[in-house]
């Protein structure tokens, strides 16, 4: 199979075509680094399940509205520290998963559906 014209062979290996694999994934709207941050938050059970947590915001008690999720409310569901929920939440918020808004002492959460879906549909592209 002959590389699709516009695209270059990768460094990995001589004659490699996995150029436009990677194209389509940068088409896609993420970048590598993007992707690779949330494969690594998404490798974490305790994670995966705050962000379903998230996803179902009204059945652990919303913020403001019910898009948002108190920290405090994570903590209880999960029964852990507080500490625990702020690392974990941290690395959702900087892999563009979720998106932290601080209100008096509290911190709510909201889901990013559309980053979600971007890395879905990347991974899809595979």
């Amino acid at each position: 199979m002959s590389v699709a014209a516009g695209t270059r062979a990768c460094e990995c290996a001589p004659g490699c075509e996995c150029a436009p694999a990677r194209l389509t994934a940068t088409a896609a709207g993420l970048s590598d680094d993007r992707m690779d941050a949330a494969l690594k938050a998404l490798a974490s059970a305790p994670r995966r399940h705050l962000l379903r947590l998230i996803a179902a915001s009204t059945s652990v008690g919303g913020g403001c509205c019910d898009t948002e999720v108190c920290a405090c409310n994570l903590a209880d569901a999960l029964e852990l520290a507080p500490s625990t929920i702020s690392h974990h939440m941290s690395v959702l918020v900087n892999a563009g998963l979720v998106t932290a808004a601080k209100r008096g002492l509290w911190v709510y959460y909201r889901l990013e559906r559309d980053a979600v879906a971007a890395v879905a549909s990347t991974l899809g592209t595979l």
